[in-house]
């Protein structure tokens, strides 16, 4: 349901509520370009051909550890009008004291062979601290990047407010998502973020 913020109608955060999005785990994200227009290149015969456009998007993608030493890639692929990416935050004693307990990679994670998953515990609260270390200022730095050169290209190019995420959880979901993302370009026309121009 769609709630005011500064008099205008929002839509409400998708982000989980109860989650500190600067800790320690893998998330997988999407991002979207505005009104889903088809910037950076092409699908043929299943294979992503970048425009140049998605060339920069690829190559800040990859540079996203050069601005967050915390942050390591996974799969990741730059389709037509989004990018999947999965993006590992992980900061020494996830970024807290040693007297706070870390709500990731403790017992509780239902992990066995990925030491990159979360707690099962939710109950940690975001404490509004610095956002220069979470997931939000990493997908913002990003899509800063590729905006400022998209758009001596096309100065029309532009990114979707918010983006897409999900903190996976286990192994199983990290697989599951890994073998999405490398098919995602063979799958286009079946895609929900296909559409026909």
């Amino acid at each position: 349901m769609a709630e005011k913020f500064q008099n205008k109608y929002r839509i409400s955060s998708a982000r989980l509520q109860n989650w500190d999005y600067g800790n320690n785990a893998a998330y997988f994200v999407t991002i979207c370009t505005q009104n889903r227009e088809h910037y950076f290149g092409d699908i043929t015969n299943g294979i992503m051909q970048l425009s140049e456009i998605g060339d920069m998007a690829n190559k800040y993608w990859l540079e996203i550890p050069d601005h967050f030493p915390f942050v390591k890639l996974e799969e990741f692929v730059v389709m037509p009008n989004h990018v999947h990416g999965i993006i590992i935050i992980n900061k020494p004693d996830d970024g807290k004291s040693n007297d706070e307990q870390s709500p990731v990679l403790n017992n509780n994670s239902q992990c066995r062979d990925t030491k990159f998953c979360v707690s099962t515990d939710t109950t940690y609260k975001n404490k509004f601290g610095p956002q220069s270390k979470n997931l939000a200022s990493i997908i913002r730095g990003f899509k800063i990047g590729v905006t400022k050169n998209a758009r001596k290209i096309h100065a029309d190019f532009a990114w979707q407010s918010r983006f897409h995420d999900h903190i996976i959880r286990n192994d199983k979901s990290l697989h599951r998502i890994r073998d999405y993302i490398n098919n995602n370009p063979s799958t286009w026309t079946d895609d929900t973020f296909h559409a026909v121009w």
